[in-house]
C-alpha cells in the first residue's frame, strides 16, 4: 500500500497552526475534534428522528442541511479570509460531489427512517470497502493483506447485524438496506475525488463546503419543486419547529465543524485514514444510541458488531505497520539504552573478606 501523505502544508485546526507539532500530535488533535462533533451530531439526529412525522420528506432534511452548510462556509469565508479569492478547483468538480453529497446524504436520509439506527450506523462504518474499491479505480492505490482481511471481516460482521436486526426490529424494511448500500457508494466517491481535488488544487475548506453544498443545495431545491413536496414539508417542519429547524440548525453547525476537521485528516493524511476516524466514531454513536435511547437488543449485536470491530482494526493496523513497527522499535532502543546507562553508573559495593 501507499504510504501516507507528507504534510506539505501547515495544518489548522480552529485557527490554531499545528504545524509546529509531531503528525503524531496533528492526527491525534484532529481526529478527537471529528469523533466530538460527529457524535454529537449523530445524537442530536436521533433526538430529530423521534418525532416521525418528520420523516415522511427526508428531502427536505437534506435540503435544509445544505443550506444551513451554505451560510455557515460563506460567513467563514467573509470573516477569515477577507482578502478574496479566486474559486481554485473548477466548477464542474463540485458539481460532481455535489451530486454525490446529494446521493450519499439523500440516500443516508432516507435509510435511516426505514432501519434501525445503529443498523443504519453500522453500514455506514463499513464505508472502508467502497472506499478502497474506489481509491484502487479512481487514485490508483493498492492495498496489503491487512486490508483485504478488514474487508471481508466487516462483510461478515455487518451480514450477521442486519439479520440480528431483522430478527428484532418489527419494522425492518430491506428497502433501507439497499438505500444505504447505494449512500456508502456515492460516498465513496465523494472521499476520493475530494483527495484528488484537494492535492491537485489545494482550495480552502471553507470554499470545498461552499461550493459543493450550495450547488447540491440547488439541486435539491429544483428537485423538491419539480415533485412538488416543498410546500408540504415546510409546514409540517413549521408545526414543530425546535425539534425541526432549531435541530437542524445545531445539527448543522456540529457536522460543519466535523466535516472541517474531515477535510483537514483528508488533506493531510489521505482519504482512507479519514474514513477510519470516522467509522470508529460511528461505533461510539452505536453505543451511545443504545445507551441513550430504548431499542431491542440481543447478543448477536454484540459479537456481530465485534467482527466489524476487529475488521477496522486490521484495516489500521495494515496502513500503519510500519509506523508501529518503527515506533515500537525506538521504545525498546530508548529503554535499552537506559538500563546500559544505569548499569555503566552503577557502582558495586566493595567486596568484603
Amino acid at each position: 500500500m501507499t504510504s501516507l501523505p507528507t504534510a506539505s502544508s501547515p495544518i489548522y485546526l480552529f485557527g490554531i497552526n499545528l504545524s509546529g507539532y509531531s503528525r503524531l500530535v496533528q492526527f491525534l488533535a484532529t481526529s478527537t475534534a471529528v469523533l466530538v462533533f460527529h457524535v454529537l451530531q449523530g445524537y442530536i439526529q436521533e433526538l430529530i428522528l423521534q418525532l416521525k412525522s418528520l420523516r415522511a420528506y427526508p428531502n427536505y432534511f437534506t435540503l435544509v442541511y445544505f443550506v444551513c452548510f451554505t451560510c455557515l462556509a460563506y460567513f467563514e469565508r467573509l470573516i477569515f479570509e477577507r482578502t478574496k479569492k479566486r474559486r481554485k478547483a473548477p466548477i464542474h468538480t463540485y458539481a460532481i460531489i455535489a451530486l454525490f453529497t446529494i446521493a450519499t446524504m439523500g440516500l443516508s436520509n432516507a435509510a435511516v427512517m426505514r432501519l434501525n439506527y445503529p443498523t443504519h450506523m453500522m453500514f455506514k462504518s463499513c464505508k472502508l470497502i467502497p472506499v478502497m474499491i474506489g481509491s484502487m479505480m479512481i487514485l490508483g492505490k493498492r492495498y496489503n493483506l491487512y486490508d483485504v482481511l478488514a474487508c471481508l471481516c466487516m462483510t461478515i460482521g455487518l451480514i450477521f447485524f442486519t439479520l440480528a436486526d431483522s430478527q428484532v426490529q418489527p419494522e425492518f424494511d430491506l428497502i433501507g438496506v439497499w438505500l444505504v448500500c447505494c449512500a456508502l457508494i456515492a460516498d465513496a466517491v465523494i472521499g476520493n475525488v475530494q483527495e484528488k481535488a484537494l492535492k491537485e488544487y489545494k482550495p480552502s475548506n471553507s470554499e470545498m463546503i461552499l461550493f459543493s453544498y450550495s450547488i447540491g443545495a440547488v439541486y435539491l431545491l429544483i428537485f423538491d419543486l419539480t415533485f412538488g413536496s416543498l410546500n408540504e414539508a415546510f409546514w409540517l417542519w413549521w408545526a414543530y419547529p425546535v425539534k425541526s429547524y432549531v435541530f437542524t440548525m445545531i445539527y448543522a453547525f456540529a457536522g460543519y465543524l466535523g466535516v472541517n476537521c474531515v477535510l483537514d485528516l483528508v488533506r493531510h493524511f489521505g482519504a482512507l485514514i479519514a474514513v477510519t476516524v470516522t467509522t470508529f466514531r460511528k461505533t461510539i454513536t452505536i453505543v451511545l444510541s443504545f445507551i441513550a435511547f430504548t431499542k431491542p437488543f440481543t447478543f448477536q449485536y454484540l459479537w456481530s458488531g465485534a467482527i466489524v470491530a476487529f475488521g477496522i482494526y486490521l484495516n489500521a493496523h495494515g496502513q500503519n505497520q510500519k509506523s508501529i513497527e518503527n515506533y515500537t522499535r525506538s521504545i525498546c532502543n530508548r529503554l535499552l539504552l537506559k538500563f546500559r546507562r544505569k548499569n555503566a553508573n552503577y557502582r558495586y559495593p566493595p567486596a568484603t573478606v
